[in-house]
């Protein structure tokens, strides 16, 4: 399963509605209206500075929060946690782990 930032499953759609409304056009007309549409190589360009940002695999993200590899990929998964994929693997922002574990907490009675 790959995991979409919304604008990015916002274009997907888009270009779904679009290949379906060019389906009789042909495949050539198809993809010179897709490429009108993205930026070069089709990447999203993300708005601001990721120097600073620390990048977690996913054995790191179970480790620190205590739980197996498999419900990091859950998360990850189910949209609760994000990250990026790097070929067939994932990347989680460090800071995304801080606001998951800091939203997760709750008071009880």
């Amino acid at each position: 399963m790959l995991v979409l930032s919304q604008t990015s499953r916002e274009q997907l759609l888009s270009q779904q509605y679009l290949a379906s409304e060019l389906r009789g056009a042909g495949r050539r007309e198809l993809v010179k209206a897709m490429a009108d549409e993205s930026t070069p190589g089709r990447v999203t360009p993300i708005g601001g500075d990721l120097s600073g940002v620390r990048f977690l695999t996913v054995a790191e993200v179970a480790s620190l929060m205590r739980v197996s590899k498999m419900s990091v990929y859950r998360l990850i998964h189910g949209g609760e946690l994000e990250a990026v994929r790097f070929g067939r693997s994932f990347r989680v922002p460090e800071s995304a782990v801080h606001t998951y574990l800091r939203d997760a907490f709750y008071e009880t009675g």
